[in-house]
């Protein structure tokens, strides 16, 4: 996190699923960010990624979102464990 944060980074974390769902992945997890609950999954919509593995939730992915709001660079996974690493998402933060 220490060095997301130096980056001037902010991590979110959204979860297709209600807040109670949201709360226990938080706690089980013991993740020190923010676990946003998207229950009708308008989010994960909106993002185009909800179900593109046909598994009922959002896909993982990674979207860095700039300080005017527009996507700066996006990772979708191509199955349920493909996520990049921390390296490969800070070496695609905008520069301040």
């Amino acid at each position: 996190m220490g060095r997301f944060r130096n980056a001037g980074a902010e991590i979110v974390t959204i979860a297709v699923q209600d807040q109670a769902g949201a709360q226990a992945s938080v706690d089980g997890a013991k993740v020190s960010y923010p676990v946003l609950a998207d229950s009708d999954h308008s989010v994960a919509d909106a993002y185009g990624v909800y179900n593109l593995l046909g598994d009922g939730v959002a896909t993982p992915s990674v979207f860095v979102i700039n300080k005017s709001g527009q996507i700066f660079w996006s990772f979708i996974g191509q199955n349920i464990s493909d996520r990049p690493g921390n390296e490969t998402i800070l070496d695609n933060l905008p520069s301040s």
